[in-house]
């Protein structure tokens, strides 16, 4: 749980960095990966942790201002890279100018749970380094180049 906004303003930042890098890595090509059929594919989880920072926000009692339909996804990745980066960013700016330490200690009902604030931020986050891990499996399964999010990938420490 969040107790400092500056604390997660500067890992939400960090760890959406590291999700673009993922996303970048997806060509329109592959984007149709999963590691077996019926499975989530490139596509889909690289959509679905583009509009799931709206769901958190919703859950803490703020809106990203920003058109996010989890049913329609984009034709090309290149769309979702740029919608993903308009709403990452949006989630600091609306963190900034809404929450302060004392807001992150106010409990918001989330799924029926009385949760603080900086509670469900810490969800969100969590939630994207999941996804983002499932995806580095299926870019290497796609063949394509898997970046090194946390540390090196084995193809940084064969250079």
């Amino acid at each position: 749980m969040y107790r400092n906004l500056n604390d997660f303003i500067q890992e939400w930042e960090r760890n959406c960095a590291g999700t673009l890098a993922i996303f970048e890595s997806i060509t329109d090509e592959k984007k149709h990966t999963a590691i077996a059929e019926g499975h989530s594919s490139l596509e889909s989880l690289s959509w679905h942790l583009t509009t799931a920072p709206a769901y958190f926000m919703g859950q803490a009692g703020l809106s990203l201002d920003v058109e996010l339909n989890p049913k329609n996804t984009p034709a090309a990745i290149s769309e979702i890279v740029g919608i993903y980066k308009t709403a990452s960013e949006n989630v600091a700016k609306v963190a900034k100018e809404n929450l302060s330490d004392e807001k992150l200690l106010t409990e918001v009902n989330s799924h029926g749970q009385l949760t603080p604030i900086g509670a469900v931020l810490r969800l969100m986050v969590d939630h994207q380094t999941h996804h983002r891990a499932q995806m580095q499996v299926l870019l290497r399964q796609a063949g394509l180049r898997v970046p090194g999010v946390m540390g090196p990938t084995k193809e940084d420490l064969a250079r």
